[in-house]
């Protein structure tokens, strides 16, 4: 089994590319195939290396590895002109002298004058010209185009995703393989790709159905063998319509950069379009290529839930160990250029950060957030949460930090030793353990929503607990002075 993957780089890797990318890959992984890469660069006005690169980048993220170096459609530019031209010599296809302007002319008289379908009339005005008349034109030099002589009946074959699958032969215009400027078209370039790579399953998105039959016809008119197909449902966005940017759909990088781990991505994928069958959603990449088969992927278009994909991302996240969520939140910081990355935190500390906010957070970028007002200064309170907890009574806030400042300076920094230590301040001043809590949380983070305040004292440390609690008294202070 022989499968591949070929994307065009006038762009970078999409969720729908790299979904059909992922499935072939499982497949040829499940079977113990082959997988291969084949860049469709023909198109050289709109291919950019950038995009070579970022798609090539995109799979090694994801962990998509093919197995034969990768190759450019561009360099197969001969061997496809000479396919067509043997079709030619072959009487399978035919010259084509009518220009684009002349055919749109003819055929729109044709329809207005209501003489029938035109989806042979290439081939009519081919066949008016004199015996001899077109080798003198090419040989002339005059520009044609090379059209496939598309033969009665019908093109059947069994899909690996949707069954039974039909086409009326009538239905298909003699098309262009070869353009008047000697370049192949896509059909032609795929099929000639396809059988120069010994390619045996191809398994690609619903929009290519309509291909399909015109490259059956080319491999048995080129005496190749006929691969099988299978065509992916679409990825729609919540509206139930295609997929596009306008639902919030990005380039794989971006979702790397958003600090999206590759595991949650190759599991979201996987889901999309195809299901085990048992209803579980978190499947690591040994178990989805030990379960995946075509028979369990959909006929009907799958939506793409960005929800669903933060939320499986965060459940990879609560997996990681206390070593890798760190790793992931120092490369996180760094990337976003976040100040005092790394240098206000002892390491145990920064340890600590990073495992106490994983449960909070989807994403790591998320996480790199909300690790700001630990890893850099306190630049400002919540003007609501300062109003409702220190300046309604801020005599009484001043004297409650007080005391929380004089337990911290002596107290045997632990989570046990911490929390006793406070809620028996509280006892002392009767009031409940929120009542010291609250006022010294947003002391140290500037907010009211943070981690338990243990773990935030914990993430701190004393020294930079304590200076923080000193700057918020003297700024109550001096508000109500």
């Amino acid at each position: 089994m022989r499968l591949r993957f070929a994307p065009s780089p006038t762009g970078y890797l999409h969720v729908g590319g790299a979904r059909t990318a992922l499935f072939n890959w499982l497949l040829a992984r499940r079977n113990g195939g082959a997988f291969l890469l084949r860049i469709e660069d023909t198109d050289r006005n709109r291919s950019r290396p950038e995009h070579v690169e970022a798609i090539l980048g995109g799979l090694s993220w994801l962990g998509i590895d093919w197995d034969e170096k990768p190759v450019y459609q561009a360099d197969g530019v001969e061997r496809h002109r000479a396919d067509a031209l043997r079709l030619l010599a072959d009487g399978r296809a035919y010259r084509d002298f009518t220009t684009q302007a002349e055919f749109a002319r003819i055929r729109d008289e044709a329809v207005a004058s209501g003489s029938g379908a035109v989806t042979r009339l290439s081939r009519d005005l081919a066949a008016g010209i004199a015996a001899g008349e077109g080798d003198r034109r090419a040989a002339a030099g005059e520009p044609f185009a090379v059209r496939f002589r598309v033969p009665g009946g019908a093109t059947e074959w069994r899909d690996m995703v949707h069954g039974d699958v039909r086409f009326d032969n009538g239905e298909i215009e003699d098309f262009v393989i070869l353009r008047s400027d000697g370049t192949p078209t896509y059909n032609l370039a795929v099929v000639s790709d396809d059988a120069a790579m010994d390619i045996t399953h191809v398994v690609r998105g619903d929009d290519h159905i309509s291909n399909t039959p015109k490259q059956i016809l080319l491999y048995q008119a080129m005496g190749r063998a006929v691969p099988e197909f299978g065509h992916l449902p679409m990825i729609l966005g919540p509206d139930g319509k295609r997929l596009s940017k306008r639902h919030g759909a990005q380039a794989v990088d971006s979702y790397e950069a958003e600090g999206v781990l590759p595991g949650a991505m190759f599991n979201f994928l996987a889901l999309l379009g195809w299901s085990p069958g048992t209803g579980e959603e978190l499947l690591s990449r040994e178990e989805l290529v030990a379960r995946f088969s075509m028979e369990r992927v959909l006929r009907k278009g799958s939506v793409f839930d960005p929800a669903k994909l933060y939320w499986m991302n965060g459940k990879y996240m609560a997996r990681m160990g206390a070593g890798e969520l760190a790793a992931g939140l120092w490369h996180a910081l760094g990337r976003d250029g976040a100040p005092g990355t790394g240098t206000a935190l002892t390491e145990e500390g920064f340890r600590h950060l990073s495992a106490t906010l994983a449960p909070r957070s989807r994403t790591f970028s998320e996480m790199g957030a909300l690790a700001r007002p630990y890893i850099g200064p306190v630049t400002g309170y919540e003007p609501k949460a300062a109003r409702k907890i220190w300046f309604r009574d801020p005599a009484g806030a001043a004297n409650t930090l007080a005391a929380v400042l004089e337990r911290l300076s002596g107290v045997r920094w632990a989570e046990e030793s911490l929390e006793g230590e406070l809620r028996a301040l509280a006892g002392e001043l009767g009031v409940g353990a929120g009542k010291v809590f609250q006022p010294l949380r947003l002391a140290l983070t500037g907010t009211s929503a943070s981690p338990g305040i243990f773990d935030v004292l914990l993430i701190l440390g004393r020294e930079r607990s304590m200076r923080r609690v000193e700057r918020a008294l003297s700024m109550i202070r001096s508000r109500s002075s």
